[in-house]
């Protein structure tokens, strides 16, 4: 690339780096401004009276300790199935020579066609005819193998040498060991990719959990804010519902950070075959 248009490359990056921050800059803003602030000049980008009021009424809402270890417990266990789930079958796609592999790989391409709103029937169905409605698993269950996790890990296995793993076969390990003690730690990146899509998937999710869930004891976190957030009036109170997005997007961002350099070199590999 030739210098002069190096400086315009960067600052279309920083221009776009810049209108995306935008609305996270205006949730900050809102969350610590007060409510009738609020009302008062919606669209304002500064708080004129700083104020913490939203995160301390937000920490005493009945429920909230409640909510948030109901999303802690299912985004755990979306995240612990994609690995392992999702990683297994990926692994299996990519290495192993059964019949219809064509076929099953057929699937999961389907499956990442469908879209999520068009399967929200036949899951509750299923759902609640297995009795795992307004559970925390029957919320959790569905996601546990996500179509994008097997297809990430799937394309991830193919840039692993064959030669590897047969030379384990020969020294008589068996494939769940070549599983778990070589493929998995060599899949590093793949497995962050798919830990970051899927808890961040499982975090965020709001229709599901509002099927699924009838009770208070098993709303997550996006669903309970929701509900709280709603005053008797039914008039939304949007400075407690800002604090809580702030609070739901903190896991995402620190998940993201520590494994970055990892998503990124997973993506890259994802592209490779």
């Amino acid at each position: 690339m030739t210098a002069p248009r190096r400086p315009l490359l960067y600052g279309a990056l920083i221009l776009c780096a810049l209108l995306t921050m935008l609305p996270f800059i205006w949730v900050v803003s809102g969350s610590l401004r007060s409510l009738d602030e609020i009302r008062a000049d919606p669209g304002a980008w500064l708080p004129h009276d700083l104020t913490f009021e939203n995160f301390t009424r937000l920490f005493a809402t009945e429920g909230f300790g409640r909510f948030l270890t109901n999303s802690i417990v299912v985004a755990a266990v979306v995240v612990l199935g994609n690995i392992v789930a999702a990683s297994a079958a990926g692994y299996a796609l990519a290495k192993l020579d059964f019949a219809g592999r064509r076929l099953a790989f057929g699937a999961v391409m389907a499956a990442l066609m469908v879209p999520l709103t068009a399967l929200f029937v036949p899951q509750l169905v299923i759902t609640v005819d297995m009795g795992l409605a307004d559970t925390l698993t029957g919320i959790a269950l569905p996601s546990a193998a996500l179509p994008l996790s097997v297809f990430i890990m799937r394309q991830y296995a193919l840039s692993i040498p064959d030669e590897l793993l047969e030379a384990a076969r020969i020294d008589g390990a068996g494939e769940f060991r070549i599983f778990f003690r070589i493929f998995l730690p060599l899949a590093g990146p793949a497995v962050a990719t798919i830990t970051i899509m899927s808890f961040l998937s499982s975090w965020n999710n709001f229709i599901w959990p509002l099927i699924v869930a009838q009770s208070m004891d098993t709303y997550t976190l996006p669903v309970g804010l929701a509900a709280t957030s709603q005053a008797a009036s039914h008039v939304t109170d949007y400075g407690l519902m800002l604090a809580g997005a702030i609070v739901v997007m903190l896991p995402v961002l620190v998940l993201f950070l520590f494994l970055q350099r990892h998503f990124v070199r997973g993506i890259a590999g994802t592209g490779m075959r």
